[in-house]
């Protein structure tokens, strides 16, 4: 009678298990988040909305995929609240991909800002975090013609390492870290091809926004954040386009493999910096008379590239080093690593001794292939240098 007992209650425990279900009808997927500055004392939070209805139906219209909610309090969490007030379903947090602080937000501050997404249970440290040209919310309006939302947009190209990425992890474990230089990828939206449909267009990332003590001090171009990757050890199937020295054309690299070191130096009071570079790839297209085919010509091929690299590093440090005078290199780390009693001693003013830095570089470039062809198409044989 005993065990009869015991298995009935162990059936009543195991039918109980759906008592906390949470259905997909019953909430709302936020898919992308952006917060702006309405007023110094307001923040203005916009969430982007999923709605799973477009997808099940599948009839080809043209109807928006998600709904936008934007309400304004004194913090995120106020103004989350006010969301929830306006939207039937639970607002659920774990499906967002990405946030995006406004431009005015950044300049004002981010300190502030971070750390409800980093004390909810719901939202993915994964996510990518953004700062837009201009206000947020505008990036989360626009109709993108590929992507079933603009979320989709800027979280597929920083998949695919378009510029530097950062995460809400990272963003927090810089913060927590005492770090006074941050950088941050910067999402712009493109201008409308057809001007009577101002919203079919697309976000794309413009740069890198650049900030001293959790304020937004300036930007990086796209072309000048080439140059910040390598520096970070960011750099992913870069391409790199140069000229050989006296030959005319030009020949464009893709890499595979790319490293990069830092390696600190302090001699007789001077601190020093060598950037070790190190990149293989392959030849994706040569506008050159060269065959490509013999030791010779890959290793004008290789110093070419190099010294392309070499120029696309050299700008971003000096706008960077010299410019903005803010470490988003790591300098400090790997100065704290080796020398941790010399860098104590100047860490109240490192910005000051990091603009100061002698950096040298060391860029090495392996083309391991050429293509399918040795020879350069489109001319006659008779003007191939071989």
């Amino acid at each position: 009678m005993k065990w009869l007992v015991c298995l009935l209650c162990l059936c009543a425990c195991l039918l109980g298990g759906c008592w906390d279900r949470v259905e997909i009808n019953d909430i709302a997927l936020v898919t992308a988040a952006a917060i702006d500055l309405s007023t110094p004392d307001v923040i203005e939070l916009s969430v982007q909305v999923f709605i799973p209805r477009s997808v099940s139906e599948g009839n080809g219209s043209q109807e928006a995929m998600t709904i936008i909610r934007t309400e304004k309090g004194d913090n995120i969490a106020d103004a989350m609240s006010k969301v929830q007030l306006n939207v039937p379903r639970k607002v659920f947090w774990g499906h967002c991909r990405v946030y995006i602080y406004g431009e005015a937000l950044a300049r004002h501050g981010l300190n502030d800002f971070v750390d409800f997404f980093a004390r909810h249970p719901e939202p993915r440290n994964r996510a990518y975090v953004f700062v837009s040209k201009g206000k947020a919310r505008d990036i989360l309006q626009v109709m993108p013609p590929l992507e079933r939302y603009p979320a989709e947009v800027v979280r597929k190209l920083s998949d695919m390492h378009v510029g530097i990425n950062v995460t809400l992890l990272d963003l927090q474990k810089m913060f927590a870290a005492g770090t006074d230089s941050i950088a941050l990828p910067m999402v712009e939206l493109m201008k409308p091809p057809n001007e009577e449909r101002p919203k079919e267009t697309n976000p794309y990332l413009s740069g890198t926004a650049v900030f001293r003590n959790g304020k937004m001090i300036g930007t990086l171009s796209a072309q000048t954040t080439k140059g910040l990757i390598w520096l970070r050890d960011e750099a992913f199937r870069m391409t790199v386009t140069g000229k050989i020295t006296q030959e005319r054309g030009l020949v464009t690299f893709r890499s595979i493999r790319e490293k990069t070191r830092l390696k600190p130096r302090i001699e007789d009071g001077r601190w020093k910096m060598l950037v070790e570079i190190d990149t293989v790839g392959f030849i994706v297209q040569n506008g050159t008379r060269l065959t490509l085919d013999t030791p010779e010509q890959i290793a004008k091929t290789e110093a070419a590239m190099s010294k392309e690299i070499e120029s696309e590093v050299r700008l971003a440090l000096q706008e960077v080093q010299k410019e903005l005078q803010v470490d988003i290199l790591n300098f400090a780390r790997q100065f704290h690593r080796k020398y941790p009693k010399e860098f104590a001693a100047v860490r109240e003013n490192w910005n000051q001794v990091f603009s100061e830095i002698e950096v040298d570089f060391k860029v090495k470039v392996n083309v391991r292939r050429t293509g399918l062809i040795a020879v350069p198409a489109g001319l006659p044989n008779s003007d191939v240098k071989r």
